[in-house]
């Protein structure tokens, strides 16, 4: 029987939070440009939650009505027994839909073990097809290996399969169409990403690099039409559909097309952070909490319940190169 939540999660702008992104590392494998530098510092593993303490999370938050629980990193394959963590995750009630964000790069390992502990739906970064580019823009990855745990997902029988891709114009916009269509022989739905300013990276100005999803629309439909739809998995994509194939094509556009008005998320750090908005630095400490309550789930719900009038009512991204949030994306969980 799904356990009612003793409180509902509304913050003062009367938007209800229904999905938490949960991080279980700021480690990974790859070093992206737009998400890291390429020389990190990574936290001490005693300030990061434990899987015990990840797991207490996730189940206050479904107790307190949320539906949807995504882990992110960092990688979070990445992290030693990250399958006994899924497992208890997916085993809660009231968990509507369960999904992981990944580089894809162990899910040749890790694919089948993910789905039946109960993982349903996974999102995988893949921002070129070509090795040599790929590798440019990763600094570390290996596009074979991707593709590999691209179709071990599929093998395994997840719900649903998404790929998102980061555009940066002079990068990667020319592949657009490419992606697209890798997506359709695939069967996979895919989400194009506006690069969002977190952190100082030293790659590359992103007032130079960046491209609208307009644009990136307007490059899909030059090959597709494309067909706005309704449809939603509680995040910030706006979907679109191809009259001859199942695959959907969605856009997430801090800042073109501003979602804060709807937004239903909130995230949880690897350390603990709770963070009300991506681009705001309003956080509660809930590692403060469980640590000082170990194992008093009442505590940490009511410091959750506490945290909702911090969400501010927008962000403030720019598109000019200024950084106004100082932590990295691996940091805030991607």
């Amino acid at each position: 029987m799904t356990q009612q939540p003793t409180d509902e999660l509304i913050d003062d702008f009367g938007r209800r939070v229904r999905y938490v992104r949960i991080s279980v590392t700021d480690r990974c494998d790859f070093r992206c440009v737009y998400c890291m530098s390429e020389e990190m510092t990574f936290l001490p593993r005693a300030q990061v939650l434990t899987l015990e303490e990840l797991a207490m999370v996730a189940r206050a938050f479904t107790e307190l009505g949320v539906e949807k629980v995504r882990l992110t990193g960092g990688e979070p394959l990445v992290r030693r027994d990250i399958d006994r963590l899924v497992a208890d995750i997916g085993s809660l009630p009231g968990l509507n839909d369960f999904a992981m964000t990944t580089n894809g790069a162990s899910l040749p390992r890790y694919a089948r073990q993910l789905r039946d502990a109960g993982l349903t739906r996974l999102n995988i970064s893949i921002d070129s097809l070509d090795p040599e580019r790929f590798r440019r823009l990763t600094r570390t990855g290996d596009l074979s290996r991707v593709i590999e745990g691209i179709r071990a997902a599929k093998a395994a029988g997840f719900e649903r399969i998404k790929l998102n891709a980061v555009i940066l114009k002079g990068r990667n916009d020319d592949e657009v169409v490419d992606l697209v269509d890798f997506a359709r022989r695939e069967g996979l739905d895919i989400s194009f990403i506006e690069e969002m300013p977190l952190g100082d990276v030293s790659d590359h100005g992103r007032e130079e690099t960046f491209c609208s999803s307009d644009e990136v629309q307007a490059l899909v439909e030059a090959r597709h039409a494309l067909t706005p739809t309704t449809e939603t998995t509680l995040g910030p994509s706006r979907y679109f559909r191809m009259s001859d194939s199942d695959t959907r094509v969605g856009f997430i556009s801090p800042h073109s097309h501003n979602f804060c008005s709807t937004c239903n998320r909130v995230r949880v750090t690897a350390e603990g952070r709770l963070l009300l908005c991506l681009g705001n630095e309003h956080s509660v400490d809930l590692r403060a909490v469980l640590r000082r309550h170990p194992g008093d789930i009442e505590a940490l719900k009511a410091a959750i319940v506490a945290a909702m009038p911090l969400k501010p009512e927008r962000h403030h991204f720019t598109t000019d190169g200024d950084v106004q949030v100082v932590r990295f994306m691996n940091m805030t969980g991607g």
